[in-house]
């Protein structure tokens, strides 16, 4: 199976960020990835399909999504229908450099809020349909300016993207081999274990060892820390490699669970149903009935 599509964008080296504003009766462009980052802003897409990362979902009117650097993304026509939404697609999409925003200036404690955004994008954020079409004039407005106004504008639209109270993210931690700092080395550690030895028997009393606690403790400091058990954090890794072996490659559904520590094809199965709404079969077909491979 052929890889994702590496897109070489047209933002150069000069440019703070790049935006582009479209009307389209379809989307045609393969999944792709590309170091910067990207804001994507659909209105009146009701019917159109998303992916990002190993994340798929069917669109509603508006749309407003920040994909991280690096994370495999798309948007496909699918069910959309020009005649019942009654008009074409607009779509805004502002790209910007990864050093846009270096280490240092993040640092600031004004910028708190925009590092976290930045960090969270990784896995792709989804932004409510109320703020894509609160936010929809600042980019309409954003694609009329230049220079310095331009500037000021597109630092406007990061303050209230970061602000937002209603974020979901996206794509499993796991399918980029993402790193999650979550203020304990004694979790980190334990994650860092996960991430190493998924495809193996991983169990409780060997992870509560490496964080020095005893079985009981650790579940429960696990739990109070991440909002999920430790078998509940263990599967979501090993649903995210899954997930990235299907797109990436031809192996069957069953090597594929077994390299990825199920021991058991039924609970796979049924895992990977209840996280994704479609099995692994599905799921394959799914992503290989949208791309194109370059």
């Amino acid at each position: 199976m052929s890889h994702i599509y590496r897109e070489i964008t047209p933002l150069t080296q000069y440019d703070c960020f790049t935006i582009f504003s479209r009307s389209k009766t379809n989307f045609d462009f393969p999944i792709h990835f590309h170091e910067e980052y990207e804001i994507n802003l659909i209105l009146n897409g009701k019917g159109v399909k998303r992916v990002v990362g190993d994340h798929q979902e069917v669109i509603g009117n508006a749309e407003l999504v920040l994909v991280g650097s690096n994370l495999p993304h798309g948007w496909f026509t699918h069910e959309f229908n020009i005649e019942k939404n009654g008009g074409d697609i607009e779509e805004i999409t502002i790209q910007f450099h990864r050093d846009l925003f270096d280490d240092n200036f993040l640092k600031r404690n004004q910028l708190y809020f925009i590092r976290e955004l930045l960090d969270k994008s990784a896995r792709g954020i989804y932004f409510s349909p109320e703020t894509a079409l609160r936010l929809a004039p600042l980019f309409q407005s954003l694609n009329q300016k230049t220079g310095f106004e331009s500037v000021l504008e597109f630092m406007k639209i990061m303050h209230e993207l970061s602000c937002s109270q209603n974020m979901r993210l996206l794509s499993n931690d796991s399918f980029n081999d993402r790193k999650i700092s979550y203020n304990s080395r004694r979790i980190e550690a334990v994650f860092e274990h996960m991430r190493t030895h998924y495809a193996k028997e991983v169990t409780l009393t060997e992870v509560a060892k490496i964080a020095g606690m005893t079985d009981v403790s650790f579940s429960r400091f696990i739990k109070k820390r991440t909002g999920k058990t430790f078998i509940e954090s263990l599967n979501e890794i090993r649903i995210g490699h899954s997930a990235r072996l299907l797109i990436d490659t031809t192996e069957t559904i069953s090597e594929i669970a077994y390299k990825c520590g199920f021991n058991n094809l039924s609970y796979f199965n049924r895992l990977f149903k209840s996280k994704k709404s479609m099995t692994p079969k599905q799921f394959r077909e799914e992503f290989v009935g949208t791309r194109a491979f370059i």
